[in-house]
């Protein structure tokens, strides 16, 4: 089954050379049977490369809030940070409000149900997200001296699974707090972690952003790496040796939970009656090399003081995915769906303490019944 072109319309209309261009099929639709439901697997062919611009609009205010926070970091007193984040994050609200707030209510609710406050989940990840600037200049303002509270969950387990040898893939959420505080709570747990990253990693997706805007967030995740491993679709294989190479090694490999980089991605049910995509590459390698699989998230309970980040071992696929008669593709698809729904759990299990924290809500609608949509913030997340 083919699907129309996928994008986010409004953008396409008013810069139709700037995003890339995707056709995407429905690869198969995977029952569990212990689940009592099926995960729908999906390909993703690049069909025309968008042009990248020089600089964007977004550049100039990334520059600008950067520069603030700087200041910000280096000067004020902790205590002082969390109500600024709030602050500027009202500066710009009635357009967010006005332009992006009608689907991420539909997408919330159609998880989470029609009784919660989506307009205070919406303001609460607004400053989750300023806060997330401001932690990145508070590691890069020289002398600060900013030791906050980080609480690792599941580290025991993940530490046995490398004592069997075979490596471990930790699968991270999309939450504010974990593109820097999740790699410092494993790397202060002496867990040293090899990032799987997109090349246009950061702020914004332009030549300027990619060259002055993004690298110092890079550069501050790097210290908590013990190598970055950056995703390009046209050197896939490249990179496919590379994480192989580390599992062997009885490595752990960092992979993301975005299906913007990948050639493959599922979707399953989510919540009271939503729909989320998950990259399937994680399960894809843990299927195949035998590698434990960890969910990870890491949320700011105490903003600039307290993080908690939750590591939680994936159950592994399901039984019938053991049977002799089945082939090696069915086989692997099997599995896939079994740690999809895992991971599914998981994840919902956390959105349901800190919603305002995730950067990236799915539609309320299925793929198939709306082509044109994308994610609630994929952009920049």
């Amino acid at each position: 089954m083919r699907l129309p072109w996928l994008g986010n319309s409004r953008k396409a209309d008013r810069q139709p050379s700037s995003s890339d261009i995707f056709r995407t099929e429905v690869i198969a639709d995977v029952p569990v049977p212990e689940r009592d439901e099926a995960v729908r697997f999906f390909s993703r062919k690049l069909v025309r490369p968008g042009k990248l611009r020089s600089f964007s609009n977004r550049d100039l205010r990334e520059i600008v809030l950067a520069c603030f926070y700087l200041a910000v970091a280096a000067v004020l007193p902790v205590s002082s940070w969390e109500a600024i984040c709030g602050w500027v994050s009202r500066v710009r609200r009635k357009r967010h409000f006005r332009k992006e707030y009608p689907r991420y209510d539909a997408a919330v609710r159609a998880v989470l149900g029609d009784t919660v406050d989506t307009q205070s989940i919406f303001a609460e990840e607004l400053a989750a997200i300023h806060r997330r600037r401001l932690t990145l200049a508070a590691h890069l303002v020289p002398g600060r001296r900013w030791s906050p509270t980080i609480r690792l969950e599941g580290l025991e387990s993940l530490r046995e699974a490398l004592r069997r040898g075979r490596g471990a893939i930790v699968w991270c959420d999309q939450f504010t707090a974990q593109t820097i505080m999740g790699k410092r709570a494993l790397h202060e747990a002496g867990i040293e972690g090899h990032q799987v990253s997109a090349e246009f990693h950061g702020f914004t997706p332009s030549k300027f952003g990619l060259h002055v805007i993004n690298p110092p967030l890079v550069k501050v995740e790097n210290r908590f790496l013990k190598s970055r491993i950056v995703f390009e679709r046209s050197d896939a294989y490249q990179v496919t040796i590379r994480i192989q190479k580390v599992l062997k090694e009885n490595g752990v490999v960092l992979m993301t939970n975005t299906v913007y980089a990948g050639s493959t991605f599922a979707e399953a049910a989510f919540g009271e009656h939503g729909w989320t995509h998950l990259a399937s590459a994680p399960a894809n390698f843990a299927s195949r090399a035998g590698a434990a699989l960890f969910h990870m998230a890491t949320l700011e309970t105490v903003p600039f003081r307290d993080y908690r980040a939750i590591v939680r071992e994936l159950g592994s696929g399901p039984k019938a995915a053991a049977s002799a008669g089945m082939d090696k593709t069915a086989k692997n698809l099997a599995l896939q769906a079994g740690y999809i729904l895992s991971k599914r759990d998981h994840m919902l299990e956390t959105i349901k303490l800190c919603p305002g924290q995730m950067m990236v809500w799915s539609s309320a609608a299925r793929l198939t019944e709306r082509p044109t949509e994308a994610a609630i913030g994929d952009e920049g997340a």
